[in-house]
């Protein structure tokens, strides 16, 4: 079971690859060297872990992207209304380059155009992926974070993420400093990995959805518990986004 979820893991991630590096997200805003390194050194990880792993079994088809399915909102903040009438849930990696792209370019025109002006609800949960040794401590460090206070946890965000390349313990101390965290409060909650449960949850949770790569998103309606929507994978640019949730607000 454990390669079939990494195929998956990795074949979405190519995918990922490809949109971030599309003729109509470099429409959005051009890539950067660094940005361009990143993501070559993302492929070579995953052929490396492609070219360990045994052919794996076939397994029962996932749903596709553009498919419609319900996933719940998580544990972590959310920003907008809460009774926004469209919700936005985002599986993210803070190590990943092609989450760093989206965050840089589309996050923001969604943040203006929808988040703050109360049309969306958006909610982030937490995708790390295996072949980034970072990405579970930086999706504790955001957590902890907010522990201290909601604002936090997205000021935390925005700066794991900016700073995808140096994440590690001293980093994350340095951010909460920044942040006028309780430094002692941090590092305690940092070192018992209190959100790792939570966390866990968000991969399953993804995994069930038939997400297996970073960044996904579900957008939608809430029902119930959770969120009933259409799935929509890669490093997008803003217009396929303000595409969907135009169709939805109508």
């Amino acid at each position: 079971m454990r390669g079939v979820f990494a195929t998956a893991v990795a074949l979405t991630v190519v995918l990922g690859a490809v949109l971030a590096v599309s003729p109509r997200a470099r429409a959005d805003e051009p890539m950067t060297k660094t940005q361009g390194d990143a993501i070559l050194d993302e492929l070579r990880q995953i052929k490396k872990l492609l070219e360990r792993m045994p052919p794996a079994p076939s397994a029962a088809a996932a749903p596709r992207a553009d498919e419609r399915v319900k996933v719940g909102l998580g544990t972590a903040p959310s920003i907008g209304r809460s009774d926004a009438p469209v919700v936005m849930v985002e599986f993210t990696d803070y190590q990943c380059p092609f989450c760093q792209r989206f965050h840089m370019t589309a996050f923001n025109d969604l943040k203006r155009e929808y988040i703050d002006t109360g049309k969306i609800r958006y909610v982030s949960r937490d995708l790390p992926l295996p072949m980034h040794p970072h990405a579970m401590s930086a999706a504790n460090a955001a957590r902890c974070a907010g522990e201290q206070n909601r604002e936090k946890f997205w000021e935390m965000r925005h700066r794991l993420i900016v700073n995808a390349n140096q994440l590690g313990t001293d980093k994350y101390t340095a951010l909460a400093d920044e942040l006028k965290l309780d430094r002692a409060a941090f590092q305690a909650c940092l070192a018992g990995d209190k959100y790792k449960a939570q966390i866990e949850k968000d991969v399953t949770d993804a995994g069930l959805a038939g997400i297996g790569g970073t960044p996904s998103f579900i957008i939608g309606r809430v029902s119930g518990d959770g969120v009933d929507g259409v799935k929509v994978v890669g490093a997008q640019p803003f217009g396929v986004f303000d595409a969907r949730l135009k169709e939805l607000l109508k």
